[in-house]
Parts: structure tokens; C-alpha cells; sequence
């Protein structure tokens, strides 16, 4: 606080003082300077300008002296403020707000300013992000083969298979649609219209022939085709049971031993190896179907069916998993019954496969992996069958399906008893063409 003599204008405002600290400062008895000369007319106690003969030098240096004693923030070192906050208007030559005085902290030099930033070096960026790129897409493609793999069901052990017929050229696989009701709950039996049968049975069959060249053949076995058992040794039981000659529908085969004797059945009635076996119940594909968000079909009669939930108009409609199993299973319905029913089906595969490989399926994981995991949840499959293999049986399906190779039923030429006669002949004719990579140009029904 400037110890300023108590004084006021004219307009009886006090004016000289001042504080340099927050809280006021206490009263304080001080010397009187005597200034020369009389006070300025009208103005008891002002200030005269300074510079005149009645200015005492003397009288303000001992005041400045006395101050300074009582300051010890004045002396070398302090901070020109007195203890009870006075501020002597004392520079030490520290400059406010940098700690340590001059030059910075602790007096240090300042640090010189900063020059242009350089140039941002793209191509070195796009280097490294193509290249993290790349790896996190390796990581997620071999993490995804191996959760994929882990899924499939090797449980079908086609070693077991007797008397089997050489092999040709190209891979023959065996897939069939089974009733299985495996992992399905009451409710979803009821929905599904599947019934409670124990065990199961197949309700669909196909060979499907991917090329080494080309050229791919799908050829549906219609269930009631007429067969001949012949010898086999029981999958579980590893006994060995001799021909009889006798005839029967396929899909008693398979609900006599399972895969196995199925797989030795084609093998014999047809003399075509069969390299691999794929499997898929109810449940996994009404899952899938329902995984790739439906799929649409272009009815051009509508059909009803009570055994299989089939309730269908004319025209083109998007059937979910319940109406897709109905579709496929449907076959009272139609006049060719069974033949009527692997045209369908055919043509259902088609739709699907197509639906299944849209860039929106694949490269949208929010889809791909539920349908993969539905998928391969209920696939069963051959001990030797891996992921190679089943992604190379659905791209020929699709493609067959799609019209990029052949379908057809295998070729009747009658019936017996109610089952259907295969055109032994036009057999032996398709089975040589398929073994040799050739075109087809069978016809069947």
C-alpha cells in the first residue's frame, strides 16, 4: 500500500491510496513530509508538481531507506514485496510468470521456435495400412477356417464301405437330406411339421460329380427307386451280412445302417464310387435358410399339403426356414409325386446357394457366420471330408444349380411294386460318362 498523506480533492474523495496485496493494509503511523512552498490555493494538503525548490530529497530518500529495512523481500534475493504485502515497487529484474527468472525454468535458456511441420509422407502410410491390413485379414481368415473346421461331424467312417468300384476321373460326393429331429425341441417339431419318429430316414438324395475340367453333374435319386441290398458289414456291429437279392426302396437302406450301407447301396446299384459323404437334418436347414434372411421362389401353382405344413400361392414370395422345409419336402401334393419333388428340391438348392454366395452373405459377418454355423452345426460328413472339401462341394452345387453345369433325375424306365425302376442302361451310360469327365448327355426323368 503506497503510504500516500491522507488527502482529499475537492470533491471530498480520498485519493493516494493504493494496495499491492488482497487483504487491506493495517494503519500505520508515518512521517509527514513537508513539502516546500504553501498548498495550492483551494487545495489543503495537495501535492505540488515535483521539480519546484520545495521538493526535500532528503526527507525521501530516508523514507525509501526506512521502507527498505522493513522489507526483507526487498533485499538481494527477495521478491520486491514487504512482509505484511507492501509492494516498494522494488524490480529485482525478474520477469513475471516465468519461474526461475530470466530464460525459463530453473534458468534454463527459452527453447528456440519450433519450425514448419514437414510433409506428411502418404506413401509410407498407405504402406503400412495395406500392410496391417493385410494381416489382420490373414488372422481373421485362419481363425475362421479353424472355428469352421472344428465344427464338422466326421462321423461317417466310409472305410467300413466293402466291394467298392474303382474310382474316375473327378470327386463324387453323396448328399442326402435326412428327417433327422436331432437337437429339436417339441415346439419346433410341431412348427416344422416333422413329426416324433425315432431314429431317421432320408428324404433326400443326390450325387453331385465336380469335374477335374469342368462341367459338373448334379443327378437326384428319387427315395422310392427300386434297389437290391446287397452284402455289408454292419457299421457298428462290424459283422458282415451276405446278399440276399433282396429289393427294396434306397432309403430303406439307410434305415437299415445308416450311411454306411446307404453309400455301399448307390455304390453297387450304380458301380459309381462315391468319395464323400455330407449330411444335413431338419433342423440345419430350416437354421440356414433363415440365417441368409430367406429365399425367394417364384411358385408357378400354388399347392397344399397337410403332411408337410405346405400352404402355398402362385407367384414369387420369400419362404423362411418353416416354408422352405415344407416346400422341399412336399410331394403328395404333386402328381409325379417323388420325380415332382427332387425337381423342387433342385430348384430350392438353387435359390438357396445363389442367396447363400451374394456379397451381402459373404462379406457381411453379421450373416456369414450364422449361416456357417448353422450350417455346419447338423453337417455330417466323412472322417477323410475337410473345409476344402465341403466349400468345394457348395460352389459346384451352386453353380450346377445355378445352370452352370447339368441336373437331372436319375433315368426311370418303370416301376415295381409301387418303387421306382432305374433305366439300367441309360445308368451304365451316365455312370461311364461321369467316370471319364465327360459331357452328359443322358436324359433323365
Amino acid at each position: 500500500m503506497s503510504d500516500w498523506p491522507d488527502a482529499r480533492n475537492s470533491n471530498g474523495d480520498r485519493h493516494g491510496y493504493g494496495s499491492g496485496s488482497a487483504q487491506p493494509e493495517g494503519a500505520r503511523s508515518m512521517r509527514h513530509v513537508q513539502r516546500g512552498g504553501p498548498s495550492a490555493p483551494g487545495h489543503p494538503g495537495s501535492v505540488p508538481r515535483q521539480g519546484g525548490p520545495s521538493y526535500d530529497d532528503d526527507v525521501y530518500d530516508d523514507l525509501y531507506r526506512d521502507q527498505r529495512a522493513q522489507d526483507p523481500y526487498a533485499q538481494p534475493g527477495g521478491q520486491g514485496h514487504g512482509q505484511d504485502g507492501y509492494d516498494s515497487g522494488y524490480n529485482t529484474g525478474q520477469v513475471y510468470g516465468t519461474p526461475g527468472g530470466p530464460g525459463g525454468p530453473q534458468g534454463r535458456p527459452p527453447a528456440p521456435p519450433r519450425g514448419p511441420k514437414p510433409p506428411v509422407n502418404w506413401k509410407k502410410r498407405v504402406k503400412w495400412g495395406l500392410l496391417t491390413f493385410l494381416v489382420l485379414l490373414l488372422v481373421v481368415s485362419v481363425s475362421t477356417y479353424f472355428w469352421a473346421d472344428s465344427k464338422l461331424k466326421r462321423e461317417v467312417d466310409l472305410s467300413k464301405v466293402i466291394e467298392r468300384p474303382d474310382g474316375g476321373k473327378g470327386t463324387n460326393y453323396l448328399i442326402v437330406g435326412s428327417d433327422s429331429r436331432e437337437g429339436m425341441s417339441d415346439e419346433e417339431k410341431k412348427k416344422l411339421h416333422t413329426g416324433s419318429a425315432e431314429g431317421k430316414r432320408t428324404d433326400s438324395m443326390m450325387i453331385l460329380h465336380v469335374a477335374d475340367d469342368g462341367g459338373n453333374t448334379m443327378v437326384s435319386l428319387p427315395r422310392d427307386s427300386n434297389v437290391t441290398i446287397p452284402s455289408f458289414k454292419g457299421a457298428d456291429s462290424g459283422k458282415l451280412y451276405p446278399g440276399t437279392g433282396r429289393q427294396t426302396k434306397l432309403n430303406a437302406a439307410y434305415a437299415e445302417d445308416g450311411p454306411e450301407l446307404l453309400v455301399r447301396t448307390v455304390e453297387a446299384n450304380t458301380g459309381l464310387r462315391i468319395d464323400h459323404y455330407a449330411e444335413i437334418g431338419f433342423g440345419g436347414f430350416a437354421k440356414i435358410v433363415d440365417a441368409v434372411g430367406g429365399v425367394e421362389m417364384d411358385i408357378p401353382k400354388a399347392f397344399k399339403d397337410k403332411k408337410s405344413g405346405a400352404d402355398f400361392e402362385a407367384g414369387k414370395q420369400t419362404l423362411n426356414g418353416e416354408e422352405a422345409l415344407a416346400f422341399v419336402r412336399t410331394r403328395y401334393a404333386f402328381a409325379g409325386s417323388d420325380l415332382d419333388r427332387t425337381k423342387n428340391q433342385q430348384k430350392f438348392l438353387a435359390a438357396l446357394a445363389g442367396q447363400a454366395a451374394t456379397p451381402g452373405t459373404v462379406i457381411n459377418p453379421f450373416k456369414l457366420y450364422p449361416t456357417m454355423g448353422a450350417g455346419l452345426d447338423t453337417l455330417i460328413v466323412d472322417k477323410d471330408m475337410d473345409l476344402m472339401d465341403v466349400a468345394s462341394m457348395f460352389w459346384a452345387m451352386k453353380g450346377v444349380t445355378g445352370g452352370d453345369g447339368k441336373s437331372m433325375n436319375m433315368p426311370i424306365s418303370g416301376t415295381a411294386g409301387g418303387n421306382l425302376v432305374w433305366d439300367k442302361a441309360k445308368v451304365k451310360q451316365l455312370v461311364s460318362q461321369l467316370n471319364n469327365d465327360e459331357k452328359v448327355t443322358v436324359t433323365g426323368n
